[in-house]
């Protein structure tokens, strides 16, 4: 899709590109070789070298291609650097950025890896560092931040927030939200969301029963595989959007078999001790 976008040039908006894409300017070799009459020569030229430019980072730099785009429109790097791309969601003790991180999954489209506190946390700083591009849902205002704080370290690579992305087409609610409104079932993790993280966490703590541990992980790397599939969803909702969706739409993602199994009794039994849902904003 990027070889299609004008977007990220400076003055074109979504309508200038599609009146570009409507009289025939389909992505950057037609602009290059046939200029449009309707652009005056001097606006032709920026837009030519400002096209060559992108040109040379569209095989190694999305992190380009994100400073310029609006996040919503973040979804158009994707098919790009999909081998490079890692989804992540972490479980914390609490909401502020100053809390600890207790697990940690991270996606690849072929591989779950997890990571637990006091056993191998340190080593996601070594696997994160493979990656080009970042998926996560509200990862820039929490995620992001607080991994930096914690492990004292800069995510430089670019960013897809599905959070955007998904509001663009009108999905909202919160991960957990947008995933009912596509129709998708989280089985018997139904229902759970991060405050009953927080409170698996805490009997694991002070149990050691492993049931408590795996349910979390259950739950964190099925935030985190889901967001693979809504980020092929939304990819593909918004090419709809554009005259490229028959050449470029994406197959739905088989989904990974998530590794550990939720304990439903011990779901039943913590929900019915927890009064109230303050992380509401962020699920």
């Amino acid at each position: 899709m990027l070889p299609n976008t004008f977007i990220h040039l400076q003055g074109i908006g979504l309508k200038r590109e599609l009146d570009l894409w409507q009289t025939g300017t389909l992505n950057w070799d037609d602009f290059m070789g046939n200029r449009p009459d309707a652009i005056p020569p001097a606006r032709a030229a920026y837009i030519i070298e400002a096209l060559e430019e992108s040109r040379s980072n569209l095989a190694t730099c999305p992190g380009y291609f994100t400073k310029l785009l609006p996040a919503s429109q973040h979804w158009r790097i994707f098919p790009h650097f999909r081998d490079k791309t890692a989804y992540l969601d972490i479980e914390t003790t609490g909401l502020s950025e100053s809390c600890d991180i207790t697990t940690i999954a991270l996606y690849d489209g072929h591989t779950i890896k997890h990571y637990i506190q006091g056993e191998n946390l340190d080593d996601f700083t070594v696997d994160i560092s493979r990656y080009d591009v970042l998926v996560s849902y509200n990862g820039k205002s929490f995620d992001v931040p607080v991994i930096e704080r914690f492990f004292d370290i800069t995510l430089d690579m670019a960013h897809i927030d599905l959070r955007y992305v998904l509001n663009g087409l009108g999905l909202k609610g919160g991960l957990k939200g947008c995933e009912k409104q596509l129709g998708l079932s989280r089985g018997e993790l139904d229902g759970v969301n991060g405050y009953m993280a927080v409170l698996l966490w805490n009997f694991y703590q002070k149990s050691g029963e492993r049931r408590a541990l795996e349910t979390l992980l259950a739950y964190n790397i099925m935030d985190t595989v889901n967001l693979e599939l809504l980020m092929v969803v939304a990819y593909n909702r918004n090419l709809a959007k554009t005259p490229f969706q028959k050449d470029l739409t994406l197959p739905t993602p088989k989904q990974p078999a998530v590794p550990f199994t939720p304990d439903p009794e011990l779901i039943a039994r913590l929900s019915n001790t927890s009064t109230g849902n303050p992380w509401q904003r962020r699920y």
